[in-house]
């Protein structure tokens, strides 16, 4: 006989978690099911320990620049590229917890979950199935997030690769890598390995990095990697991989070759969601994973929902807990719907690049019509006083309506002060009032002033025209 839950949550990653804490604590019967680690990728292998390793690599950098200004004495680890790796892959460690997921596992007995332990597949409508034991549900929760593609290269399986993943738990730092991908995971560990001593070539077939975000802040990043040391090739397609003495040769089809110790395979992600029985509830799961709607529920599904990288909205951990919110109202009776508009993406590179809503050439391709504002971060007074003029901000409105509906920064700090284009954008504030918005003195968030009063500029020119 099955044991009977209100809910069964497939997937106890970032928002699996969510959902079945909140859950159980409003005293809902839940079963979260989840075959590796509780807590799923973020904590352990993705997000805290890159943002960890690139903190380290910063701090490092900082550092050295201090020292050969004469500003700070000589710290002798500081030329020692394996001592300043092994010190930050330690920190590394602290910050994952040795990837040990008891404490998130106790975490959610604490809050009233019932953890099992293993594979779940759905084997007729209401049930699922864990190693032999079955569960019912009158809600099923899918949450079981997404994989790294491996890319369909000529002999890629028969040279050294990494993952994202497993680069992250790696101890060993590698003399030279091949990064494949220039999206924000391609970005971020080319930077934090080039600043300890690796060589890194970063190949991304589209004709620009992060391909998806304003041509101009796409150049700043390829700018700030291309400083750091890292060879930038865009443009350029992987068509064969062999294995050589030493780790990997890799052939581009500009007929150029690439050998390094590792090739790390950054070009994307799938989602899982394949053996799990959807055939049996009747979903067919896009190639970019399951659709749902504003409720996130499954599309033609009355009892199934699904939240996170499975659902491929947005890749984000923060996306992931916004889904689990409202599918948790949902299931309590408190109807909510889920808002697009304003999940911000962010790259942690120094200086982090930072972005919320569309960009121009999307407006114009869903038929908007946008107008849009710039301004060179160096030209704020904070930029001085920190000797950091690289990056800007790009804005971008709906001239119709007169509110912002995309911004992209590239500068200090612009993960924090991003937060005022995402708070405008979800709001739809007015232009004309945004632009009598005061920001403190000398801050980065500075950088809006101007480019907004471009923007209400351009509406007053069009309404007196």
């Amino acid at each position: 006989m099955a044991k009977d839950f209100e809910v069964i949550v497939l997937g106890a990653g970032t928002a699996g978690e969510s959902v079945a804490s909140n859950l159980a604590e409003e005293g809902r019967s839940v079963v979260l099911i989840e075959a590796h680690r509780v807590g799923g990728e973020c904590p352990f292998v993705a997000c805290m320990p890159a943002k960890s390793l690139l903190r380290s690599a910063e701090v490092r950098h900082v550092m050295t620049r201090a020292t050969e200004l004469g500003a700070v004495s000589v710290d002798p680890q500081l030329d020692d590229d394996d001592a300043a790796f092994d010190t930050a892959v330690a920190r590394r460690d602290k910050v994952t917890g040795g990837l040990d997921d008891s404490g998130a596992a106790k975490g959610m007995e604490d809050a009233g979950v019932t953890l099992v332990r293993g594979r779940g597949r759905v084997t007729k409508p209401g049930v699922v199935e864990v190693d032999g034991e079955e569960y019912g549900y009158t809600d099923l929760v899918i949450a079981t997030g997404s994989s790294a593609i491996r890319p369909p290269i000529d002999g890629i399986e028969d040279v050294p690769t990494w993952t994202s993943d497993q680069i992250l738990i790696n101890d060993e730092r590698p003399k030279s890598l091949v990064i494949l991908g220039g999206g924000p995971v391609g970005c971020e560990l080319a930077q934090a390995h080039v600043r300890f001593g690796v060589q890194v070539t970063l190949v991304e077939a589209a004709e620009r990095l992060v391909v998806n975000e304003e041509p101009s802040v796409s150049e700043d990043m390829a700018a700030v990697l291309r400083d750091d040391g890292v060879d930038v090739r865009v443009g350029s397609k992987a068509t064969e991989a062999e294995a050589v003495e030493g780790g990997a040769r890799l052939h581009l089809d500009d007929g150029s070759a690439l050998e390094a110790e590792r090739i790390v395979l950054c070009v994307g992600r799938a989602p899982n969601t394949k053996d799990i029985g959807l055939e049996v509830l009747g979903i067919e799961p896009a190639k970019s994973g399951l659709a749902t709607d504003e409720h996130c529920r499954v599309v033609g599904q009355e009892h199934v929902w699904a939240a996170g990288d499975v659902t491929g909205v947005a890749p984000f951990t923060h996306a992931a807990n916004y889904q689990a919110r409202v599918i948790t109202a949902n299931l309590m009776a408190r109807p909510a719907t889920a808002d697009y508009r304003a999940i911000p993406r962010t790259i942690f590179t120094d200086p982090p690049l930072a972005s919320v809503g569309m960009s121009l050439s999307r407006a114009e391709e869903e038929g908007i019509d946008a107008i849009t504002a710039t301004l060179a971060l160096g030209e704020t007074a904070r930029s001085a006083s920190e000797g950091e003029p690289r990056g800007r901000l790009v804005l971008v409105a709906d001239r119709s309506r007169g509110v912002l509906i995309g911004a992209s920064a590239m500068g200090g700090a612009a993960d924090e002060w991003i937060g005022e284009a995402v708070l405008a954008i979800r709001a739809e504030i007015p232009l004309d009032v945004l632009t009598d918005v005061v920001h403190p003195f000398p801050t980065f968030s500075e950088v809006y002033e101007p480019p907004l009063r471009e923007l209400a500029a351009q509406l007053d020119t069009t309404q007196t025209g």
